[in-house]
């Protein structure tokens, strides 16, 4: 039993070493072979394109088949502020300190003591910053650098990513005093409408997510590795904020748009037009297939 349990360690190891070269070499082939080959890996079934009923397949259509240029400016986290003040929503906006071409452009001694540094053009490329007397400068840079070289489009092929111009904004630290980071709402819109809230919780150890309606009911359709609260306080601006992404959601088939509350004031994150590149497994198939309903695709023959 002990060898059998081995090998499976050994197994998984390597398939975790190969795999990213894998996605790699498949996406270069062919976008629709390394999404079928990502969504076999993750779901073990086939990815239906044709006919697509699911949330996940759906989404991968869409990152296939309906790509707007109106992604790369929305998905740009410094392009998208014009964006934003254009649909009405400018007074959301999180206050700005700078943008820079390069790292070496950046002046930490003009850096206030708390403030976020993200790359514009990835997803997962933040840092967080809520004390700058105990941020290890030389590490930063490093790892700025390294975001500033990296193409997120060959992960997922999510080819938006690829054509937004590397750039780094600086914002306004948004947590308390203690380090704490806001509370996260990131609200589903299929089709121009909300219909689904995602709260996200305790981000900075293992962030959860709990899926609501918008009538605030909690929904079951959590996969066993993302288990819900049981409990979510309704916040007391969920019409301003579910108008807002509305406002920002018009025109597209599926956007996520992410929104904070400090304080009482709402403050947009960004709009997430493939989220997990269409792999969301954190929906159970009940989940997958429910929130697959609500989106209606435009699938000529």
């Amino acid at each position: 039993m002990k060898s059998k349990i081995k090998r499976l360690k050994v197994l998984y190891w390597l398939y975790r070493k190969i795999d990213p070269c894998v996605r790699l070499l498949l996406f270069r082939i062919s976008p629709i072979l390394g999404n079928k080959y990502i969504y076999r890996t993750i779901y073990g079934r086939r990815l239906n394109l044709k006919n697509p009923e699911l949330l996940s397949e759906k989404l991968i259509w869409l990152k296939l088949y309906g790509e707007d240029p109106l992604w790369i400016t929305c998905t740009d986290k410094y392009e998208v502020r014009a964006f934003v003040e254009k649909r009405g929503c400018g007074d959301t906006l999180n206050e700005l300190i700078g943008l820079y071409d390069q790292v070496m452009d950046i002046s930490w001694i003009d850096l206030p003591n708390q403030f976020v540094l993200k790359g514009t053009h990835g997803c997962g490329c933040n840092i967080i910053c809520p004390d700058k007397q105990a941020l290890d400068e030389s590490e930063t840079r490093e790892k700025l650098a390294s975001w500033m070289l990296t193409d997120y489009a060959k992960f997922m092929g999510e080819n938006h990513y690829s054509k937004i111009k590397p750039r780094i904004v600086a914002e306004k630290f948004l947590g308390d005093d203690t380090g704490d980071l806001p509370l996260d709402y990131k609200i589903l819109c299929f089709n121009g409408s909300a219909k689904v809230m995602m709260f996200c919780n305790e981000r900075s150890t293992k962030v959860k997510f709990t899926f609501l309606d918008l009538d605030w009911n909690i929904l079951d359709v959590n996969s066993d590795r993302y288990p819900p609260e049981k409990f979510v306080e309704k916040p007391t601006c969920l019409g301003e904020m579910v108008d807002y992404a509305e406002r920002l959601a018009n025109g597209f088939p599926f956007v996520r748009v992410d929104f904070y509350i400090v304080e009482n004031r709402i403050i947009f994150g960004e709009m997430t037009f493939t989220p997990a590149g269409g792999i969301v497994a954190y929906f159970n198939d009940v989940g997958d297939r429910l929130l697959g309903n609500m989106l209606a695709l435009d699938i000529k023959s």
